[in-house]
Parts: structure tokens; C-alpha cells; sequence
């Protein structure tokens, strides 16, 4: 948890191109600019993809801080020990699954998402109870 009010995702540092870091004959200067990948040069992610994929995350970041400045330390360790302890569901394999008391603990609780209505009847039930079992308990 890093403590800061930040309300929107920072923006990613850009990666180097050979066209941004050439030194005077043209060559990637990789003792200023750091080695040259190919895969980040071929990336073509703009700010928007990488601030939505960091939203959540920047938002549960800043209500964690705001609970430390006002009831101290012990605030978010709780809530995030908690979230740990429900976060490992133990349920039975075949069976479908929600974590609700996860859900609560992260605000999430009041709001409706398309895998609220869709979650999980995409690959449907089980059949086979004890197959399920076996798998899970590695027999």
C-alpha cells in the first residue's frame, strides 16, 4: 500500500525507441536510455488502457489511505488481512461459487457487474461431483 490521495492511475513511464534515444550516428544508447526491447517498442498501449487497467487499484489505494489518517494504522492492515482470509475460498468444486464477503470488504457489494449475472454459465455445472473432489484434493 503506498500512502497518497491519488484520485487517477499515474501514466506509465513511455519506453525508449531507437528513434527517441539515438546518439549522434544514429545508434540506440543504451548506457542513457537503458537496453532496447523490441516487444515494448511494438506495444502500442496508449495512456487510457493503462490508466483503466490501474483504476481500481488507485481508488482502493487512496480509501486505504484515507482510513489510515483517520483511525490509524491498524485500519488497513485489518481490512487487508481480512480481505486475505476471505479471499481463500473454500468451497465445494463442483458447486457454484460467489464471494460475497470479499465482495463487501472491497465496496463492491452495492454495485452490479455483467459476471454477477453471466459468471460461470459459460462452462456450466459439473457433472461429476467426485471427479471434481479428486481434482481438487490431487487423489
Amino acid at each position: 500500500m503506498d500512502p497518497s490521495y491519488r484520485l487517477v492511475p499515474t501514466t506509465l513511464p513511455k519506453s525508449a525507441s531507437v528513434n527517441e534515444t539515438a546518439n549522434s550516428l544514429g545508434l540506440h544508447d543504451t548506457l542513457q536510455y537503458g537496453p532496447r526491447s523490441i516487444a515494448t517498442e511494438n506495444q502500442s498501449r496508449n495512456g487510457l488502457q493503462s490508466r483503466l487497467a490501474m483504476w481500481e487499484e488507485t481508488q482502493d489505494n487512496t480509501r486505504l489511505t484515507m482510513l489510515r489518517d483517520l483511525h490509524g494504522l491498524h485500519a488497513p492492515a485489518r481490512l487487508l488481512m481480512e480481505r486475505k482470509i476471505v479471499a481463500t475460498n473454500h468451497h465445494m468444486p463442483a458447486m457454484p461459487q460467489t464471494n460475497l464477503h470479499l465482495d463487501i470488504l472491497m465496496g463492491r457489494d452495492e454495485t452490479l457487474d455483467p459476471s454477477d449475472f453471466f459468471g460461470g454459465m459459460e462452462t456450466g455445472p459439473s457433472m461429476s461431483i467426485h471427479t471434481e473432489m479428486e481434482k481438487k484434493l490431487r487423489l
